[in-house]
């Protein structure tokens, strides 16, 4: 199993980039990890490709969220930022009825 995660530092992120593999049973011609067994069939999961899109979208998202955030200052800047305040204390008391709902 191989960890990429951009946001490890220092000896942990060394640690964690490095293969880690399942020890092999004793059996004598056992499959490698992804091979198909002796009877035809094998288990295979594979993560890297869900994971990259997973980390583009992220990035995208961040870009957009980072472009809304420079038009908001702008409008602010200029005095032409008006606040809904009605959807404001909406959203805010739904965020705390579904914070209140988690069980830590």
């Amino acid at each position: 199993m191989r960890i990429y995660d951009v946001n490890l530092t220092g000896t942990s992120a060394a640690e964690s980039s490095r293969a880690q593999e399942t020890p092999h049973s004793g059996r004598a011609g056992s499959a490698r990890a992804g091979e198909a067994g002796a009877g035809g069939t094998g288990d295979r999961v594979e993560l890297s490709n869900t994971l990259g899109r997973l980390s583009q979208a992220m990035s995208a998202d961040g870009s957009a969220r980072a472009s809304r955030v420079q038009a908001l200052a702008a409008e602010y800047q200029s005095g032409s930022y008006r606040p809904d305040s009605a959807a404001t204390s909406r959203d805010m008391v739904a965020e705390a009825l579904a914070a209140g709902g988690k069980s830590s």
